[in-house]
């Protein structure tokens, strides 16, 4: 340790006691506290990490200082860029919430290498009673992955993909299997490309930037769940470091408690995972998807066309084969984003000609305000940033920093999401029983009525009721709420807005459109929530302010979640809003309520 480097650590912060503050054991420390480490303290921290701890400095802190100067206005054209937010520890993909959170810096960050560099810290963080922070792709709705105070173990480096031909779980006695371990930083466009060279394919996320670990962690839908079901179920093995320090391999025959919590537990709750091992399965021979959003004429058309999709979805896309979404607008559009896997093109037109020759029937009532189209390619170019760009441009957009990997793309559809200010997120999921015909009509209602206030969408993926039986039996064995398995799909409705931030001029949020945009994603989703008794939602993608959040989130499965936290975690080292034991400390998470 150099002097230079110490006294860059330290960054002018005063000199502080390494006492203990007396009474202070419900209370985690924060800077400018009696008992906030010193720099030496720091200083011997970033020495057991290999000089990896540095203070995080905002790159905001330019903005504050000159919101309308050049570098700022550069700042804010790179916070659409997911890789920049990425790379950057002081940034989150989601700069905000409205009445909830601002992307705020750390502290602190390690930015670790391997599992002793997050023991390391951990270590540190629970000695000095420091709130701790998880990073590792940042795309947390809830704002999971950032704290003020705090410190930071950022696992962007730890991003290492390998294929196995043959893995077996330490300490279990069964078959070999095709897996990929990956690093807790590796984000899914590396997992699904090193699966995809090797033949095979993982089930994770659909959007290309989202981390590994934290998608695994919160179950893990993506556009093939319909097929191949949770993320989390295909987790075969973990290494995680616990509260006390330990670096514990989680799997069905070593912590199989821990093994279980960690399939859809949610992230940064019951430790920090480093490395990830995942089932292998087949690559899919083709891929496809159909696009198009056509307008109804009128209220009375909308109503027709909601009703003639969810009867033609039940009779001819309820079943592996078909995923994503569809939209429900305000102006009486429907936009269908649609995917398939396990038919060729001529098989999915086939399958949507009875929709499409319904609508082309009826000129007058309907018109395609973006045409009808169906596309398919073999599933081993869908993850290839070359083939992509070379063949369909228009579907991704690169990382354009200088010098920046061509291989760092994103999907153009996932551009308004990157570094955008939340207004309103809710999400519930639809029992499969609302498709019977006794429920049907009141499904169609319902949609309608909610369109009224606001966009609703209706993920067919994020619901597994129709998967197949063994994908189904292999979601129940993890921690994510049983609702989603007797769901048809996840309704989503929301709001949002580009990057701001208070107190940067030309760039603060609109908190009272935000507020009245909220209050009409409340009425939209009360039309739908009408319809279920005891509505769940997907962790990931769901209300900050849920307020019987443990049911919603787990179902029944939270009280063996609080067992689980209890074993690794009795001390609430670990705290992130609405996570396993949160409801035990303070909404910031610094002071403990018993």
């Amino acid at each position: 340790m150099n002097r230079r480097h110490l006294l860059k650590l330290a960054g002018g912060l005063p000199l502080m006691s390494t006492a203990h503050a007396q009474g202070s054991s419900f209370r985690r420390n924060r800077p400018g506290d009696p008992a906030w480490p010193s720099p030496t303290q720091w200083a011997e921290l970033d020495g057991r990490v290999g000089g990896q701890l540095s203070r995080v400095q905002s790159p905001l802190d330019a903005c504050r200082a000159a919101p309308t100067g050049p570098e700022c206005e550069a700042l804010f054209k790179r916070l659409k860029n997911p890789w920049y937010i990425g790379d950057t520890p002081a940034l989150t993909q989601t700069s905000g919430w409205a009445d909830a959170w601002t992307s705020s810096p750390s502290a602190y960050c390690v930015a670790a290498r391997n599992a002793q560099d997050v023991a390391a810290a951990v270590n540190f963080a629970r000695e000095h009673r420091l709130r701790l922070v998880v990073k590792g792709g940042g795309h947390s709705y809830q704002g999971t992955s950032n704290a003020p105070d705090s410190l930071l173990v950022w696992t962007r480096h730890m991003n290492s993909v390998a294929f196995q031909d043959s893995f077996v779980p330490q300490g279990c006695n069964t078959p070999p299997q095709p897996a990929l371990s990956v690093g807790s930083g590796a984000l899914w466009l590396h997992a699904y490309g090193a699966a995809a060279k090797a033949g095979h394919y993982v089930q994770g996320g659909g959007c290309l930037t989202v981390g590994v670990a934290g998608l695994i962690q919160s179950g893990g839908f993506g556009s093939f769940s319909k097929r191949f079901g949770l993320a989390a179920a295909g987790l075969l093995e973990a290494e995680v470091v616990t509260a006390d320090g330990s670096v514990r391999i989680a799997n069905a025959c070593s912590n199989p408690d821990l093994f279980w919590g960690l399939k859809g537990g949610g992230g940064g709750s019951l430790g920090v995972v480093t490395r990830l091992t995942l089932r292998a399965r087949p690559l899919p021979q083709v891929v496809g998807a159909v696009f198009g959003s056509v307008k109804a004429s009128s209220d009375a058309a909308f109503r027709r066309l909601i009703d003639r999709f969810m009867n033609f979805y039940r009779e001819s896309l309820f079943n592996p084969h078909w995923g994503e979404q569809v939209r429900f607008r305000r102006d009486n559009t429907m936009a269908i984003s649609m995917v398939f896997e396990g038919l060729d093109r001529d098989a999915a037109t086939a399958v949507w000609q009875p929709f499409l020759s319904w609508i082309a029937a009826q000129a007058g009532d309907y018109a395609w305000s973006e045409p009808s189209a169906i596309v398919a390619l073999p599933a081993k170019y869908l993850w290839d940033p070359a083939f992509l760009k070379e063949n369909a441009p228009h579907l991704v957009l690169n990382d354009d920093r200088p010098g920046a990997s061509a291989d760092n793309i994103f999907w153009s559809s996932n551009l308004g999401e990157a570094g955008w200010f939340l207004q309103a997120y809710q999400s519930t999921w639809m029992p499969a029983s609302l498709l019977d015909d006794q429920r049907r009509g009141q499904l169609v209602e319902a949609l309608f009525a909610s369109s009224r206030h606001w966009q609703m969408s209706l993920h067919f993926n994020k619901g597994l009721a129709g998967a197949p039986s063994e994908e189904i039996a292999a979601a129940r064995d993890t921690a994510t709420n049983p609702a989603a398995v007797e769901a048809f799909a996840l309704a989503i409705c929301a709001s949002e807005g580009p990057p701001a931030f208070p107190g940067i001029a030309g760039h603060e949020p609109d908190l009272a459109k935000a507020q009245t945009t909220a209050r009409a994603v409340t009425s939209a989703m009360g039309e739908l929530r009408k319809l279920v008794s005891e509505p769940g939602a997907y962790v990931s993608e769901s209300n900050y302010f849920e307020e019987n959040w443990q049911r919603a989130f787990w179902g029944a499965n939270y009280a063996r979640l609080r067992a689980v936290k209890q074993k690794y975690d009795p001390e609430g080292l670990f705290f992130v809003h609405h996570g396993v034991g949160s409801e035990d400390w303070s909404a910031d998470g610094f002071s403990r309520r018993s």
